[in-house]
């Protein structure tokens, strides 16, 4: 009986330890399991105004104008993945963690990435189907979205189409490096405008614009035009996707703006193609607009919307970038020497040709527009709608949520930068030789950093935008010495990062 009753509670003590196990395994299985979305923490959303009341004049702690401040206030405050309903209903989670970035593009692999993005533009472009196809290659999904950004990347992922306008690129640009040298403007923002319109114009439509001459710098000029009505469509696009949609069912003030600016630039855009159409059998050149004219699978509509993208996105981007870069360049002397210095070893003559092999060589000049777009990348971040479930930060994401990275505030964290605010280009500098640096320096995630975009969706004009950079700190640094002595700039989001003052520029021949 003893026996017996001993058995009864050892098996007892086993099924009791048994269940604790199960229990503390149990724990274990669910820890790891993904949190619910709803848990991801964020600022409260209201009904009817959502988180508007935020970005209110005065009493908001956030700005839309300053949206890298706003990401920093809200990592702070809520930790590395933030949700958000800026209006009900439409949720946009921030993304601070590159880990997350990283899984964010991993799971776009076999698929055509979606951004929600350029929605009025989009509106606007299936409004006027006379002239265009679709929204063109900014605001445009899915399949068709692939069939334009195939037939256009076929000419402009190949290295020697490139090549082929650096000498006209370089004419323009010793041009444009005599007017800094002449000139004393209360602001260089203008004059850099004109430069990327006409060099924008160069490979869109193959011709030379004269942005620079006095004729063109008339206010009522072409260039004049078209340098406002890229300015004033990608300010008006950030307010219109991301407020009250009040423009999908009428024409509001904002709406009306980028309507006529887009009217404006597509009427050029339609001249210019229409005028390179009749003469593509006699150019004996080849250019960019001639393949294209010459593809079958797309028309000219097909071609409007992507000369308009062209001018949309070709302006404003370097036209900042250039300002950012010689304004770190003109507040750092000994950087500036050092880029110089490299000017000159491969620029013997300050007149000679820039060649591709120079451009290959101009290690210190990229890693001068490297550290430039850490400090003051194009945009806050990148923009996707998620096609699949992903796990971010151990929340579960569902499909169709609209995330984006906050590249602009990361960069400048200490957490991966050594020195974060200190403009260093050597940082990107890779110097075998040297353990010690190496040791040093902290290793950079490779989706930190991403001026571009990323994957299929990165800008399809990058190759032409980074050469036009290097030519032309190579050809102000061979030729010219300059100060800041403005403030201190920081950026405006306009959806594309603009100077928040005047660009206060001192140039002097050597």
């Amino acid at each position: 009986m003893f026996t017996r009753v001993k058995l009864c509670g050892e098996v007892q003590t086993i099924k009791n330890i048994c269940a604790r196990l199960c229990l503390i395994n149990s724990c274990r299985v669910n820890s790891t399991k993904p949190r619910p979305f709803e848990d991801i923490p964020g600022p409260r959303s209201l009904p009817v105004i959502g988180t508007l009341y935020k970005y209110l004049p005065f009493i908001g702690e956030y700005n839309f104008k300053k949206l890298h401040n706003n990401g920093l206030l809200k990592k702070k405050q809520y930790g590395p993945l933030v949700r958000e309903e800026i209006v009900p209903g439409q949720t946009v989670v921030w993304v601070f963690r590159p880990e997350d970035i990283t899984e964010i593009f991993k799971a776009e692999v076999g698929l055509h990435p979606e951004r929600r993005s350029h929605l009025a533009l989009l509106k606007y472009r299936k409004d006027r189907s006379n002239i265009y196809n679709n929204g063109g290659l900014l605001p445009t999904n899915g399949t068709e979205w692939w069939r334009l950004r195939r037939e256009f990347q076929k000419v402009l992922s190949k290295p020697y189409n490139i090549a082929g306008y650096l000498e006209p690129t370089d004419i323009v640009i010793q041009e444009f490096v005599q007017l800094c040298s002449h000139e004393n403007p209360d602001d260089f923002l203008p004059l850099f405008s004109r430069l990327f319109l006409e060099l924008t114009c160069l490979v869109t439509f193959d011709v030379k614009m004269q942005s620079l001459s006095k004729e063109e710098r008339h206010p009522q000029s072409r260039s004049s035009k078209l340098i406002k009505a890229a300015f004033l469509t990608n300010t008006a696009i950030l307010k219109l996707d991301n407020g009250p949609m009040f423009w999908r069912f009428f024409e509001t003030p904002l709406y009306r703006k980028l309507r006529k600016a887009q009217n404006y630039m597509e009427e050029v855009a339609l001249q210019m193609v229409t005028q390179r159409k009749r003469d593509v059998l006699t150019l004996e050149k080849q250019s960019l607009l001639k393949e294209y004219l010459k593809n079958e699978a797309l028309d000219i509509k097909d071609i409007v919307g992507m000369a308009c993208d062209m001018l949309l996105g070709g302006i404003d981007t370097t036209t900042y970038t250039l300002s950012f870069a010689l304004y770190h360049l003109a507040k750092n002397p000994a950087v500036q020497e050092k880029l110089r210095s490299e000017a000159v070893t491969l620029l013997t003559d300050p007149t000679s040709p820039i060649t591709t092999e120079i451009l290959r060589n101009a290690t210190y000049t990229k890693a001068v527009i490297k550290e430039t777009f850490r400090l003051n990348p194009i945009s806050v971040g990148i923009g996707r709608i998620l096609q699949t479930d992903v796990v971010l930060n151990g929340y579960r994401v569902p499909k169709g949520t609209v995330v984006v990275t906050q590249n602009q505030v990361i960069c400048r964290l200490s957490e991966y930068f050594d020195e974060p605010n200190t403009f260093r280009p050597e940082r990107w500098l890779r110097d075998n030789n040297d353990e010690v640096k190496k040791l040093k320096e902290k290793s950079v995630n490779p989706y930190i950093v991403l001026p571009f975009g990323h994957g299929p969706r990165s800008c399809i004009a990058r190759r032409f935008a980074e050469q036009n950079l290097q030519v032309i700190l190579l050809r102000i640094c061979r030729n010219l010495r300059f100060t800041w002595y403005g403030k201190s700039l920081d950026s405006i989001s306009l959806l594309i990062n603009k100077p928040d003052g005047p660009i206060k520029l001192r140039f002097e021949k050597l």
